[in-house]
């Protein structure tokens, strides 16, 4: 198969005390096919944001692998990592953490600048042409003050899409929205798959879960059922 993810006997724990130690991953298997759209439920404390973040390279693993795109990410310093998550990965949180005192177009390319991928004038475009897509771009010269929280999403995507990720990450990224907000943005996820760009969401909505390709669930740090 054409995996563009895979874990691999994936452990992570948390000392809490010199005599205890908080096993919170438990030898992980989990494999992510190119364009798929997989989504991750289970209780609260199961495990699933820690394997988010472990998967994309946001947290160390205690033991295990994660392989990206070929790339062993327990092998890579912290700076190939960040470099990886800026240019390879795109990330969507359930709070949408945005630069007070940068519009929200500002907000969008900022990472695209950071990146030295495209000149100014190619990042301006996509940063229109997703804010666009979006519905949201007559928002663009506005402060992050003057949105609402679906539209704060929206701009977490375009955020996430500006330097062309290969896969997107979504952790509860519409856990702090009502229905009909949390309808839109899934609608706009599902497009973004129907590109060919993987998406993966950690989530406890049962809608959201059914608007994905296929859904894992964790209990206990280990993933029980496909």
């Amino acid at each position: 198969m054409n995996y563009i993810l895979e874990s691999k006997e994936l452990n992570k724990s948390y000392t809490i005390s010199k005599s205890n130690r908080n096993h919170v991953l438990k030898d992980v298997n989990l494999k992510v096919n190119k364009g798929e759209f997989v989504s991750v439920m289970g209780p609260s404390g199961s495990g699933k944001s820690t394997l988010l973040y472990n998967i994309s390279g946001m947290d160390r693993m205690t033991s295990g692998e994660v392989i990206f795109n070929g790339k062993n990410l327990s092998t890579l310093s912290e700076k190939e990592l960040s470099g990886m998550r800026l240019k390879n990965m795109g990330v969507i949180f359930q709070h949408i953490h945005l630069l007070k005192n940068l519009s929200i177009f500002d907000n969008i390319i900022l990472t695209a600048y950071l990146a030295k991928e495209k000149s100014r004038k190619e990042v301006n475009k996509k940063a229109e042409e997703l804010l666009e897509k979006t519905g949201i771009a007559e928002l663009a010269p506005n402060d992050i003050t003057m949105a609402s929280g679906g539209q704060l999403q929206r701009v977490g995507i375009c955020r996430a899409l500006i330097n062309d990720p290969e896969i997107i990450f979504g952790d509860e990224p519409t856990g702090a929205l009502n229905s009909k907000a949390s309808g839109e943005i899934m609608e706009l996820l599902a497009d973004i798959n129907n590109t060919g760009t993987t998406i993966f969401l950690v989530t406890h909505d049962i809608r959201v879960a059914a608007r994905t390709e296929r859904v894992l669930f964790m209990l206990d740090g280990k993933i029980s059922a496909e």
